[in-house]
């Protein structure tokens, strides 16, 4: 699935293509991947909650656009741009077996590909969308929030992993396995401890920690996973350039040397140097 920095690589690049164009008409191929009824209207304006996309029309609706683990949306006009999960879909012809819903444009047409289904695209009214169920219940990015805010999360949670917490979206918004592995790491706290243990001065380490490798990875246009391609069909570069231990099992840790192993916590993949990261103050 792709995370927060490469929902916000995907927004800025796909305003590029399909900001003020006039969305004309909607072809249902998946009944289970529209929710609502197709609307038509210029977009004007491209947000993002979340791992959530938001297409503003000016006709007062909007489009939430949710990719999950497979989606893709590729605008082809005078040329093909593309973004979400990779593959032949990117330069096939179009629509293809995976292609759940067309949006035609005034100069080309949006396609929403997803191989699983998992994704949707949803029309609500652009006034309702903080009021959305998806959108409502979704935490503060980390940008939004205060160290004293999240250790009083922490405190709730307090018998928790805290990898298993700061990757739970309504308890702080953005951080998946990635981000959360490179932030834990960065603040050098091990992803087993229980989320009560750390003190005001670690949560706001955490807290900054998770803030930095975001941007980073906004900067640099997102991560390289194999599921991952920006807006123009090109791949980031962050687990290249910055990322310390994520998929990095194996190597030496770019601190001390150490090498870097694989383990699970909460059921997913954790990378971790155990030096850096010593389990204590449980």
């Amino acid at each position: 699935m792709p995370e927060l920095p490469e929902v916000e690589t995907i927004k800025r690049g796909l305003a590029k293509f399909i900001m003020k164009q006039r969305i004309t008409g909607t072809e249902i191929l998946c009944e289970k991947s529209f929710i609502g009824t197709p609307v038509t209207g210029k977009v004007t304006n491209i947000r993002r909650f979340g791992k959530a996309l938001i297409l503003d029309l000016d006709g007062g609706s909007s489009l939430m656009i949710h990719l999950r683990m497979t989606g893709q949306l590729i605008y082809d006009g005078t040329e093909r741009y593309a973004a979400g999960h990779p593959s032949d879909n990117f330069t096939a012809n179009l629509p293809n077996k995976q292609t759940r819903v067309i949006i035609k444009l005034e100069n080309g047409t949006l396609y929403y590909n997803d191989q699983r289904k998992f994704g949707f695209i949803k029309v609500i009214n652009t006034n309702e969308v903080p009021t959305d169920p998806f959108i409502k219940k979704l935490a503060k990015e980390p940008w939004a929030m205060t160290p004293a805010e999240l250790y009083e999360k922490l405190k709730r949670h307090k018998n928790s992993p805290i990898k298993a917490v700061i990757l739970d979206q309504t308890i702080i918004c953005g951080l998946g396995n990635i981000y959360a592995d490179e932030a834990l790491f960065s603040a050098k706290i091990h992803p087993t401890r229980k989320a009560g243990s750390l003190s005001q001065k670690e949560t706001e380490k955490l807290l900054l920690s998770a803030r930095e490798v975001m941007q980073k990875s906004i900067d640099s246009g997102g991560s390289t996973m194999a599921t991952y391609v920006k807006a123009d069909g090109t791949k980031g570069d962050y687990l290249e350039k910055f990322a310390q231990v994520f998929r990095r099992d194996g190597q030496p840790c770019p601190v001390c040397g150490e090498k870097i192993i694989k383990i699970k916590v909460a059921g997913r993949g954790t990378h971790i140097c155990p030096h850096c990261q010593r389990k204590s103050n449980d």
